[in-house]
């Protein structure tokens, strides 16, 4: 079986810029759609953090929260 090639994802220059594009320029629906993201991102973790065993991350634990 032969896999497809898959271009490298591009980091746009100013991702602010690209999400507001990606928006036409609407910061309104640009922070909704963050948030919702962020809401979905928090789920997977969550479902994630339940499936896998200490063992596996060799005693590593995720983090709902940024370490800043």
């Amino acid at each position: 079986m032969h896999a497809e090639r898959q271009e490298p994802e591009t980091i746009p220059e100013d991702p602010v810029e690209a999400a507001l594009a990606w928006h036409q320029g609407d910061p309104r629906a640009t922070i909704a759609t963050l948030i919702e993201d962020c809401r979905h991102l928090r789920q997977q973790l969550a479902l994630t953090e339940g499936a896998m065993s200490r063992g596996m991350t060799r005693g590593w634990t995720p983090s709902f929260d940024r370490g800043e």
